[in-house]
């Protein structure tokens, strides 16, 4: 069989609009499997590999290619959250060695006050991976002290290339809030506004050489067309992934979220990561959704939240924002502090920033968001209704 023989077509999650239908090839995604598998997440033939995942994500198909290390892996039917603890349960009971999350599912056990090192001895666990979104220094913390004293490998990637761009490096040590380092075979920098690699400054995520396992076509994009405009556009011959990344002095990445979700003010921008660590820590808040909007040359930041039952807005704004100010800077409190009933999410728990913002500004929802990628698509109408009060 030839190398860049289609294997199979993936879909991107749709957090910044339609998902694309990605094809891989066989060679690529078999290459990457070893890699991945055996020198990133340290999986062997007597690993027993978990991961939290529908089949709709791209995890599910990295924990399928596990596999080819001569590994076991554990499936799982039906909810991973009812009860709670089910997913712990099954760790315990058939002695799980890896167990894959992600940041949302953290996020979840703390809010939670969940802590399974008080419920099991997970003594086969040897190591927890967790994706899908940036691990705050609190999710580190809560794994260490609340499941198990592990290696916690933080990685980050695309369902594009199928891997990860930067993830676990088994002999280095662990930061709280940090990714280990730049993943073999991948060529990953950040780059400023004018396209020259930086360290210790937050980039654009690049990667300046090919790797196996991009892309060899978008599904119906014959021409090319597609694929070119999504990664190849702002950097001649240079990947741009879309996200935010540092590379430390010590040669660790932190990962701050998606570059055209971010908030810009005066100039200076932050992930929206960061805000999210904050505004959530918060006593009530139980979810939130950063958007800047521009609108006639100003930029405006709205924050949305859902608060938790018994609290009420009128209580916590001022407190959301003193926060931000004490924590982040008075540069980058909220113009507004909206209460909604839900945040829309894709089917693997990811929030919607990007088709937020275009619908509020107008846009067709339709035409920018696949509803059938939605957890909670009917979610999606309170936005539309908003729209009203920024166009």
């Amino acid at each position: 069989m030839n190398f860049e023989h289609p294997l199979w077509v993936l879909f991107t999650s749709g957090t910044t609009g339609l998902p694309k239908a990605i094809v891989h090839s066989h060679g690529g995604i078999t290459l990457e499997s070893h890699k991945v598998s055996s020198l990133h997440m340290n999986i062997s033939e007597n690993s027993r590999v978990l991961f939290y995942t529908s089949t709709g994500w791209v995890a599910w198909n990295r924990l399928i290619s596990t596999l080819i290390t001569g590994a076991s892996i554990v499936l799982v039917d039906g909810s991973a959250l009812y009860p709670i603890h089910r997913l712990w349960d099954i760790a315990e009971k058939v002695g799980v060695t890896y167990f894959g999350m992600s940041t949302p599912y953290v996020l979840t056990m703390i809010k939670n006050k969940f802590e399974p090192c008080n419920l099991y001895s997970l003594d086969k666990l040897e190591a927890i991976g967790v994706t899908a979104a940036p691990l705050s220094p609190q999710g580190f913390e809560w794994l260490f002290k609340k499941v198990k004293q592990v290696w916690i490998e933080s990685m980050s990637g695309g369902t594009e290339v199928f891997t990860d761009f930067v993830g676990g490096v088994p002999i280095q040590p662990v930061f709280a809030g940090e990714i280990q380092g730049r993943c073999l075979g991948a060529s990953v920098y950040a780059y400023n506004e004018q396209g020259k690699p930086v360290v210790g400054e937050v980039g654009e995520l690049v990667v300046t050489e090919p790797m196996p396992s991009m892309p060899i076509f978008f599904w119906g994009d014959v021409q090319f067309q597609k694929y070119k405009q999504s990664y190849f556009s702002k950097f001649p011959n240079v990947w741009t992934h879309g996200d935010l990344i540092e590379i430390t002095q010590r040669g660790t990445c932190i990962i701050y979220g998606r570059s055209d979700a971010t908030i810009k003010r005066k100039g200076v921008r932050i992930g929206v990561s960061e805000i999210y660590d904050i505004v959530e820590s918060i006593e009530g808040v139980k979810e939130s959704l950063a958007v800047g909007l521009e609108k006639e040359g100003d930029s405006i930041f709205v924050l949305f939240v859902v608060l938790n039952e018994g609290f009420v807005l009128e209580h916590l704004e001022e407190k959301i924002k003193k926060e931000i100010v004490t924590k982040i800077s008075p540069r980058f409190v909220p113009d507004l502090v909206l209460q909604v009933s839900e945040i829309p999410k894709t089917l693997n728990g990811k929030k919607l920033e990007v088709p937020v913002k275009r619908i509020l500004m107008g846009e067709n929802a339709e035409k920018v968001v696949n509803k059938e990628a939605l957890l909670n698509p009917e979610s999606l109408e309170q936005f539309v209704k908003l729209s009203k009060l920024f166009t």
